[in-house]
């Protein structure tokens, strides 16, 4: 099991409110994610806030004018420890469960996984690189729930 340094090194900072239970078995279980991916670990910070703040973010720095529920944003050299800043719209993951009719907290932690995977190296602008990335969020969902 990683250590609890490597866990510290997870923040999760709330603009939005949302339920994220076991947040200590989370950043426990991020950390294992990232030794077995082979990835070093500076800083990851996950902000959840709202839809207009997502909204903000993605049309000053990417000059998309359109809602989505996550933006990664790595802030290290790749030959580096990763730096990296995740910022996930609680309304949007809660308007996405109920699209797919999954629970939001599954929806929330899919969304979680999918930017730590953002920031060891996988894409998904591809439909291939898009089934590869939903098969891994899928392995992390599985693996999380039997994560001990």
């Amino acid at each position: 099991m990683p250590s609890n340094s490597n866990s510290k090194k997870i923040k999760f900072h709330f603009l939005e409110s949302c339920t994220l239970k076991d947040r200590k078995h989370l950043k426990l279980f991020l950390s294992r994610l990232f030794a077995m991916e082979g990835k070093k670990l500076a800083a990851l910070n996950y902000v959840f806030c709202s839809d207009k703040y997502l909204l903000k973010i993605n049309k000053e720095y990417l000059n998309h004018d359109y809602y989505t529920d996550i933006l990664t944003f790595i802030l290290s050299d790749q030959k580096e420890a990763i730096i990296a800043d995740i910022y996930i719209s609680i309304p949007r993951v809660k308007e996405n469960s109920l699209k797919i009719g999954v629970a939001k907290e599954g929806e929330l932690l899919r969304v979680i996984f999918h930017g730590a995977l953002h920031t060891c190296g996988y894409k998904d602008k591809t439909s291939r690189q898009k089934a590869a990335m939903r098969k891994k969020e899928d392995e992390c969902l599985e693996s999380f729930q039997s994560f001990t």
